[in-house]
């Protein structure tokens, strides 16, 4: 049995965050992570009973074939596609971030570092030579309804312009709380 693969710490944290308790919706819990296996595969097991009503969540992750650099944060995975998160999701992602920039200089850099390396995972998705990303890269529901709403948004070159525009505005946030 394979499992989808989670390709560093912070990718699976954002997945966590994303699937909320299924019984009280709470997105708090104390996760502990293990690598066990299971039907012979090693797995990258996170367990944790939620705060709130008591209920067991389990996910099992699959784990890297080679471990992903670690530069910066966030780092959300290496060169390849997520497997875990589809790219409407990823854009989703970027958007609720850059929609919660706060005042502060330090933690607007932070969001805003959030919402570029996101862009950065919907481009992963776009294949060599394509110039949009491939309607079998939505395969959540939630990720389907983001591609659905403004399907334009999914062409790289609107995607590598949203990309650097929050690296941009990350850049002139972080210089301005500087001085």
């Amino acid at each position: 049995m394979a499992f989808a693969v989670a390709r560093t710490w912070d990718e699976a944290q954002l997945y966590l965050e994303l699937h909320p308790c299924p019984d009280c919706g709470t997105a708090d819990a104390p996760w502990e992570q293990a690598l066990v296996q299971v039907d012979g595969d090693l797995a990258s097991r996170y367990a944790a009973i939620c705060p709130v009503c008591s209920a067991e969540r389990e996910y099992l992750f699959g784990v890297p074939a080679h471990e992903t650099p670690v530069r910066g944060w966030p780092t959300f995975g290496g060169p390849e596609p997520s497997e875990i998160l589809d790219a409407g999701q990823w854009l989703d992602v970027a958007d609720t971030a850059a929609a919660a920039v706060p005042t502060d200089p330090v933690e607007a850099g932070r969001v805003l570092a959030i919402a570029q390396a996101a862009v950065a995972e919907v481009i992963k998705f776009v294949p060599a030579g394509a110039d949009a990303v491939p309607d079998d890269e939505f395969w959540t529901p939630e990720g389907q309804a983001v591609r659905a709403a403004e399907p334009g948004r999914f062409r790289l070159d609107r995607l590598l312009v949203t990309r650097d525009a929050y690296a941009e505005l990350g850049r002139e946030i972080s210089q301005t709380g500087a001085r």
